[in-house]
């Protein structure tokens, strides 16, 4: 099974302006090996310098998707994180919030990233940021990637 986050934020700008934030976002943090277009990040994706394959594509969420049902967002642009198994999961972790942290400091709008639909790492709602109370998701070392004001508070999505 793929490990896989998604960032998914409701945002007033088209997929291909989000693949320009995440794109210079990657290159400054030199999270990149080989050089990687903007619109590719949104038409075929991308693999950083650890393995993560990353793309950016247009969100169109069903009415009962567990983002608009349980926590009232609707979001209009995603980014896919998905870790290679065999790389050291901690550190492409690290490296998908260098890139989340860019990303919410350029593009406003509630957001949260997730995995798999089961925990939510963050939720943005109303410029209001909150990272989950969990400390293995957020170790110092990750808390200090974060260069945006945040408090500590856990989201869940509904049982159902």
């Amino acid at each position: 099974m793929a490990i896989s986050y998604d960032f998914e934020i409701a945002a007033a700008v088209p997929a291909r302006q989000v693949a320009e934030v995440l794109d210079r976002a990657l290159r400054d943090a030199g999270l990149l090996d080989a050089p990687v277009a903007p619109q590719d990040w949104v038409e075929e994706g991308g693999v950083t310098g650890r393995g993560t394959a990353v793309q950016v594509f247009e969100e169109h969420p069903q009415p009962w998707h567990p983002v608009v049902t349980d926590l009232g967002i609707t979001p209009t642009v995603s980014v896919s994180f998905r870790l290679d198994k065999f790389g050291d999961v901690g550190e492409q972790q690290d490296d998908m919030v260098v890139a989340v942290d860019a990303l919410l400091g350029a593009v406003p709008g509630d957001a949260l990233l997730e995995y798999q639909s089961e925990t939510i790492w963050l939720l943005r709602r109303g410029g209001d940021l909150a990272l989950s109370e969990d400390d293995e998701l957020w170790p110092r070392r990750r808390l200090a990637l974060l260069h945006r004001p945040y408090r500590r508070a856990t989201h869940s999505f509904s049982e159902d």
